[in-house]
């Protein structure tokens, strides 16, 4: 059977995801050139992502949906095991958003300049370009729009979550929103920075209940980073879940 997954990823889902990804990638330029951004550059993604999950025969799951309202706009936080974890959230989160991403992601072919006209946010390193990303989310979270972030900066090791960064809960205060902890399983094992091709397996996506900016007044940064990097944790599949929380960076 491993042998046959294989053969059908490489022969046949792999034409197909790389087909639809130009096409959907051309389809989202051309639908942000005609001033429409708030759905094309979230509908046709979503399409593609699901149809990405089911040409390589993924199972997916999904729980906690009730915890998020479509009319308010939030910051996702999610562990980041692999690849799919872009198609796991896109395809099944079920609520309108805008990534926050790497600067150097922007070069990625078709995807990188689709991303970019459908409002999707980068950030560099620098202190200019991280006020430049603060000031777009200020304009573009309002109405429902919400946006994804990998707190950890970059797909894990091991499976197991790493330290989050500052930035994503400096936004969110920033901003005032809520923010709502994601978990995701499965991704790993499917395909991980370390692996050279797409493992059959299932997917699973857990939306936790989201922590308002009441329930953060007062509180250090660090504090409910612990608190939102617990949540996450004790979210994962036990062979991956941490006894014990890092402490923030």
């Amino acid at each position: 059977m491993k042998v046959l997954y294989i053969l059908y990823t490489l022969l046949i889902a792999l034409p197909i995801f790389i087909v639809a990804t130009i096409l959907t990638a051309v389809i989202v330029v051309i639908g942000a050139f005609l001033g429409d951004i708030k759905y094309c550059g979230y509908y046709f993604p979503k399409w593609w992502s699901r149809l990405t999950c089911f040409i390589f025969l993924l199972r997916v799951h999904v729980e906690g949906r009730a915890h998020i309202d479509p009319r308010q706009s939030y910051i996702f936080l999610a562990n980041h095991q692999g690849y799919f974890d872009i198609f796991l959230i896109y395809g099944y989160l079920g609520h309108n958003f805008k990534w926050m991403m790497k600067e150097y992601l922007r070069k990625i072919p078709f995807v990188g300049l689709a991303c970019a006209r459908s409002g999707h946010i980068y950030v560099g390193d620098s202190i200019p370009s991280i006020q430049q990303a603060v000031a777009q989310s200020q304009r573009t979270l309002q109405g429902g729009m919400s946006m994804v972030i990998f707190p950890e900066g970059t797909r894990t090791f091991d499976g197991r979550l790493g330290p989050f960064k500052r930035g994503a809960f400096m936004l969110a205060n920033e901003i005032g929103l809520p923010i709502v902890p994601l978990s995701i399983n499965g991704s790993y094992d499917v395909f991980n920075r370390h692996a050279r091709r797409v493992s059959f397996g299932r997917l699973s996506l857990t939306i936790h209940a989201p922590i308002t900016p009441d329930d953060r007044k007062g509180r250090p940064t660090k504090a409910f980073m612990q608190d939102v990097h617990d949540i996450i944790n004790a979210g994962i599949e036990p062979k991956y879940r941490i006894p014990q929380a890092p402490s923030a960076q």
